[in-house]
């Protein structure tokens, strides 16, 4: 499986811990600021501010959050001065690593991320270095214990309803969609009962890369810090890891 799906996994696990800190409503709140204000505050006429509400509201953000949050990034209430800034570089073993950062200050923002790259081994590198990795993609995950459905049946379904592909994992099926037709192909699967642990519009390795040894243990704890860094939206990586290999890390932390 891909470092993307591995690393999604991970980040379900913590994402409570996440919540608790205080972080997880922020960077919502973050996101919707910036949406709302380089495409307005209408949702109807602005797909990534209705994806950005989707997914606040999947973390049960309350809608009073959501509204203020659109309120500040049309201007109508103060605060939500961010700008969006992709970093790109190189983590551990070669892997090819994209974070996407909303940030009130490029300059302290890229030094730290400088840090946490160099602490990993990894070195954080110009822009465009390792986008051309990765494709931006739907991506809606079904848990497999909830369908009565083999890999086959699964794959007419996904393209009935517009999907690209279907990937197959040993606990999950991953239906792969274009981003303009991920909300026509989520609602579609939502009218045949499909449920989603995740559905969110991603950026998807072409290719991978295998770690084994240390690089494991280093590139996961690059990917938290990264995503423990409050600027941080979303951290995306090419990296493969084991089902053995990353289950000797679970027990391990």
């Amino acid at each position: 499986m891909a470092g993307h799906s591995k690393w999604k996994n991970i980040q379900h696990r913590k994402g409570r811990q996440d919540a608790l800190r205080g972080k997880l409503f922020a960077k919502l709140s973050r996101e919707i600021m910036v949406a709302a204000r380089e495409g307005g505050g209408d949702p109807d006429q602005n797909q990534r501010l209705r994806l950005a509400i989707s997914k606040a509201r999947s973390q049960n953000m309350p809608n009073d959050n959501i509204e203020r949050a659109i309120k500040r990034g049309t201007g109508e209430e103060a605060g939500g001065n961010y700008e969006s800034v992709t970093y790109e570089g190189y983590g551990p073993g070669g892997v090819a690593v994209m974070v996407e950062a909303l940030t009130d200050n490029r300059n302290r923002t890229a030094a730290d991320l400088r840090h946490l790259f160099s602490k990993s081994g990894g070195n954080l590198g110009e822009s465009g270095c390792v986008a051309w990795m990765f494709d931006r993609k739907g991506l809606l995950v079904v848990d497999r214990k909830t369908v009565d459905l083999d890999e086959e049946d699964m794959l007419l379904q996904a393209l009935e309803a517009g999907a690209e592909d279907l990937e197959t994992g040993a606990d999950t099926f991953e239906v792969i969609t274009s981003p303009d037709q991920f909300e026509d192909v989520k609602h579609a699967l939502e009218k045949e009962k499909f449920s989603f642990t995740a559905s969110e519009v991603t950026m998807v390795p072409q290719n991978t890369v295998k770690l084994t040894g240390d690089h494991v243990s280093k590139i996961l704890q690059l990917m938290e810090a990264l995503e423990d860094h409050d600027d941080v939206q979303n951290v995306y990586a090419n990296f493969e890891i084991d089902d053995v290999v990353q289950e000797k890390e679970n027990l391990s932390e």
